[in-house]
Formats: C-alpha cells, sequence, structure tokens
C-alpha cells in the first residue's frame, strides 16, 4: 500500500526544532519520520522560506544559519513546490471559498498541485476538506492514519 502524499505546514517543522513544547515535538518529529520513511512528505519553497526565517530567529536557541540551510537542503527532497501564477489563482479562489487566510489558502493550492490528500497544520479546521485536501491537525492525529487505507 503506497501512502497518500502529506503536504507539511511550517509549524510542524518548527515544531521538530522547538524544545519549548516537548509533546508537540515529539508529535511533530513522528510525523516528519513517518513521512521520510513512506516516502510521502511534500512542501513549497513557501515553506522552505518561511522554515530558514523562523527557525533562525524564533526560539531562544535558535537554529543556526548553517544548520537551518542543512534542513532546508534536505528537505529539497520532498519536491518543493514553485509558486506560480496558476497556484497563487487556486489559492485566491480558496481564500474566498473558505474564508481562510491567503497564506493557508497557498498551502492548500500547493499541496493540491502536488495531488497531496492530506495537509498537516494546526491553523487550520481539523479534518476539514478543502477541494479534495484534508486538514489533518498532527498533534490531534498521529502518522498511524497513513498506514490505513483511505
Amino acid at each position: 500500500m503506497t501512502a497518500p502524499l502529506v503536504f507539511v505546514d511550517t509549524n510542524v517543522l518548527l515544531y521538530c526544532v522547538d524544545d519549548k513544547d516537548l509533546a508537540k515535538r515529539d508529535r511533530a518529529r513522528a510525523w516528519i519520520a513517518a513521512c521520510w520513511q513512506q516516502h510521502c512528505g511534500r512542501i513549497s519553497t513557501q515553506v522552505l522560506n518561511e522554515y530558514y526565517w523562523n527557525a533562525t530567529r524564533k526560539f531562544s536557541t535558535q537554529v543556526s544559519r548553517g544548520d537551518a540551510r542543512a534542513d532546508v537542503r534536505r528537505y529539497q527532497h520532498w519536491q518543493p513546490w514553485q509558486i506560480d501564477q496558476a497556484t497563487i489563482e487556486t489559492a485566491w479562489a480558496a481564500e474566498a471559498r473558505y474564508d481562510i487566510a491567503y497564506w493557508d489558502a497557498l498551502m492548500v493550492a500547493a499541496a493540491q498541485q502536488q495531488g497531496c490528500t492530506l495537509l498537516l497544520t494546526e491553523d487550520l479546521q481539523h479534518d476539514q476538506p478543502i477541494d479534495g485536501v484534508r486538514i489533518v491537525n498532527p498533534f490531534l492525529l498521529g502518522p498511524e492514519i497513513l498506514d490505513t487505507p483511505s
């Protein structure tokens, strides 16, 4: 069985390097490990840019620029979606239809473009379907759902 493609929001990546909330850190790491093991993780250039910026500035013990760059390079294996005009148009439509923030709509659009059926984020309503993409809060549902048939 092939795991569904999972688009991962920046906040999930950031929790992996945040030692303030160990439960969230561990759950985020479990999700990321499962995405690596099952070759199903996807992201966009937006996510990579947000990750680098926040990882090097947000935490009391900041991630070094070199480590953040290494992370970004590693996530290149997840085939980051290049945000283009078609993605922006799709995002605008989702933003209007579902009354969600533009940046969240942009992730939904990138997830759609990559054929993802799951979007891992805590910023949208858990279990909400948005144009064929199911929103999954990684702190309410674990990566074991990747092993169950849809």
